[in-house]
């Protein structure tokens, strides 16, 4: 169980050899200054946000960054830049740093039982308005409610005090404390709108330092959208309050100050928030997806006029986060202008579309990874998310992805497909161009949690089997071929609504599990058809499904390896060289634009700052991407593949040995009826022993997810209080990005 492990991701060498433990100081010295750096500076900028509306707290701002930068170059501008926005600067180079030379060669076996793992794992709440959370997103929704409530409370008894201090006539005293305190609560709401954008950059070094995929961190990004409009929208409602007692509304409102904050734009901000805001509750989005998706563009208003309300010196509170959003945007548009080859594209009679894509055989990506795609047929500006079906090890030139077709745009999908096969039936060897698809990611944890444990539970409901199929794969391809893996016990409890949908198994590309393989791995699979109380009469020729007639497409070349896991090297580069170039042209707008015209408008200096931040990812950082797009066509062309000659992509290397079972085979199907996870778990753990650590992941609906963590935390806490000490500890994962679309 203490065995190495294979690296995931190949960026790290081979593993030292016997005796070599003091070359090994240095390394280990320099992972902990790293760490130490990183947390220290994280630590730091934290408390400094959090103990801000102290006076002592603004004191020392004023007298060591204020001060010491009031005549520099930068100005108040810069010193709040520093203060604020370049520490989650430095930390992304740090991390650039960390993962470049530290990669996640392996997973040890202690890492299950430490304490941070432990609480990254542990559900602590299952219900109510956030879902399932872990012990610490707990901790940091208790932190953030902690720090507006402390804020707001200290600001409005100051603001009590100051207005009584100095005398303000009783006729005005009312107006006065309502836009005081609305101008703390648009500071707070800058302060949180900081951490806003950090979740929803889907290549962030930032998560990938610290192992939270992107689909997982739209939650963090839907917690603080929700925290940060209610705070701009209480902002905007206390100075309209204010100004209707005033009898000035609308002359306020349409004000557009040269010198001080301009209020039009800060209308045009707010209203643009509230749009977004509206359409991304869920019973919005949940029926109208498309009103959502093309609302949220309005992000690029809602920021631009931001910094028109606010001007430069306010607005570079929260430009760090912003900044590394751009960076992240202009990488993910530069890699989704490329078309990509569809080997295959196929429906399968039980309702489901399953797309091949050509790949580079250097493209590193995990089984729990997933991808987004664009078809210019049915939308230009849509990119739906969809889990891989298919393992690294699968195949060095495809991935595949499988789609449940739900909504307009699967429908769509599907039909150009199905009308594709009927034309193609009567000449197998043609081929159409009618799907012109784009590819972003992969994306996806840095760390193999399925590799992590010798008993490893799978729940799935409907598609969510999709990323199980993935995992399966891998798991049985490592085996077959010697190579290092953990899991010796794996159960997989599978809820479908019609039987058709089992036939999904058949999607497994290591459908044959040879002897030498059931030898290592005892696989049992408990299908759950809840809608029909007994087998159809053609639950014999179920499993059928792969002799789909499917079609090819290529009009295009492989999937870009840009985002996603990226190369780190040419990441870093790419960073450093756009934070460079943003400083160079903010310094160069200042010496040769601002000074010498003698530039003061508040919102012309936000707007400067804008362009600066754009022009210094455009710029330099494309010039870094273009320098990495060809050395990576080099690379493509030193190891090409053509797929239209290739065999099957299911081809997979291995003895010629007679199969000793199948996937599909292993499959005991049940009726009528969902799975009890108290009975399932407890059976499981019986045949795991005593004390054994067991990985609980589970892809499908809240209230699968919801029931999941309840028994996981439910075993979790019989066994610490000893009340069930036979119980096995279960180490619950989620992964919100198999919901159905």
């Amino acid at each position: 169980m203490a065995q190495e492990r294979e690296p995931l991701l190949n960026g790290g060498g081979n593993a030292a050899p016997k005796g070599s433990s003091a070359a090994g100081v240095l390394p280990s010295l320099a992972r902990t200054v790293l760490k130490f750096l990183m947390w220290a500076l994280f630590l730091t900028w934290t408390a400094g946000i959090f103990l801000y509306p102290t006076k002592p707290a603004q004191a020392v701002f004023r007298n060591l960054i204020v001060g010491l930068t009031r005549e520099s170059l930068f100005g108040i501008t810069g010193g709040i830049f520093l203060a604020f926005s370049a520490p989650i600067l430095i930390i992304a180079f740090l991390a650039y740093v960390y993962i470049s030379f530290f990669p996640s060669d392996h997973v040890e076996n202690k890492k299950l039982r430490s304490l941070s793992f432990r609480l990254w794992t542990f559900p602590v709440l299952v219900d109510g308005p956030f879902g399932v959370v872990s012990a610490v997103e707990f901790i940091g929704i208790v932190l953030f409610i902690i720090y507006v409530v402390y804020s707001m409370t200290y600001y409005a008894v100051e603001t009590v005090s100051l207005v009584s201090e100095f005398h303000v006539p009783k006729s005005f005293e009312s107006e006065l404390i309502l836009e005081v305190i609305g101008l703390r609560l648009g500071s707070v709401g800058l302060f949180c709108m900081l951490f806003l954008f950090l979740p929803v950059a889907r290549g962030s070094v930032l998560l990938r330092l610290i192992d939270i995929p992107f689909e997982h961190a739209t939650r963090y990004h839907v917690w603080l959208g929700h925290l940060t409009m209610a705070l701009f929208t209480l902002h905007g409602l206390f100075y309209v309050i204010s100004w209707s007692m005033q009898g000035r509304l609308l002359e306020q409102m349409v004000e557009w100050k040269q010198i001080g904050v301009a209020n039009l734009p800060g209308v045009i901000s707010l209203a643009a928030g509230l749009l977004m805001w509206v359409t991304s509750l869920h019973p919005v989005r949940k029926r109208f997806f498309e009103l959502f998706f093309y609302t949220h563009q309005l992000y690029v208003v809602f920021v631009v006029f931001l910094a028109f309300h606010v001007g430069d010196f306010i607005f570079s509170i929260s430009a760090g986060a912003i900044f590394l959003f751009m960076l992240d945007r202009f990488l993910r548009f530069w890699q989704s202008r490329a078309k990509v080859d569809i080997i295959a594209a196929a429906c399968r009679p039980c309702g489901t579309v399953e797309l091949v894509f050509s790949k580079p055989a250097s493209l590193r990506y995990n089984a729990l990874s997933f991808i987004f795609i664009q078809a210019r047929e049915l939308s230009f500006l849509q990119w739906h998310p969809f889990s891989v079906s298919s393992s690294p090890m699968d195949g060095k030139y495809h991935m595949s992805v499988l789609i449940k077709v739900l909504g307009t745009w699967t429908e769509k999908l599907r039909s150009i497909i199905t009308d594709v096969q009927e034309q193609n039936k009567s000449d197998s060897e043609s081929q159409s161009g009618r799907i012109t698809a784009c590819v972003e990611g992969p994306y996806g944890h840095e760390s193999p949690y399925h590799l992590m444990y010798e008993n490893l539970i799978l729940v799935a409901g409907g598609i969510g089997i999709s990323p199980f199929l993935a995992i399966l794969s891998d798991i049985i391809h490592r085996i077959e071929k010697g190579k290092p893996c953990m899991p010796k016990n794996v159960l997989v409890l599978w809820s479908v609504k019609k039987s058709k949908e089992l036939s999904l198994l058949s999607a497994v590309d290591a459908q044959t599990i040879r002897s030498s393989v059931s030898d290592k791995l005892r696989l049992d699979i408990q299908a759950f058809v809840t809608q029909e109380s007994v087998p159809p009469l053609e639950d014999g020729i179920i499993g059928d499904d792969q002799k789909v007639p499917g079609i090819f497409v290529k009009n295009g070349t492989t999937m870009s390896g840009l985002v996603g896991t990226g190369d780190n090297f040419w990441a870093a580069m790419y960073f450093l060289a756009s934070t460079l170039g943003f400083v160079l042209a903010y310094a160069l707008v200042q010496v040769y634009y601002v000074k010498p015209h003698n530039v003061v408008a508040w919102w012309y200096l936000g707007l400067l700052f804008v362009l600066c931040m754009v022009a210094g990812v455009a710029l330099p950082g494309g010039l870094v991407v273009l320098l990495w797009h060809l050395s990576e066509k080099r690379r493509l062309e030193n190891d090409r593949w053509d797929t239209a000659s290739s065999q099957s992509p299911r081809t997979v290397d291995g003895d010629d040995d007679a199969p000793s079972a199948t996937v599909a085979g292993l499959r005991t199907t049940r009726y009528g009826c969902r799975p009890n996870f108290e009975a399932e778990f407890a059976a499981f753990a019986e045949r795991a022993g005593d004390a054994a650590d067991v990985g609980v992941l589970v892809c499908g609906p809240q209230g699968l997810q919801t029931s999941v963590a309840r028994e996981c935390r439910t075993r979790n806490l019989r066994r610490g209080g000893g009340v069930v000490k036979s119980a096995s500890r279960a180490v619950f994962h989620f992964n919100s990005h198999s919901f159905d679309l």
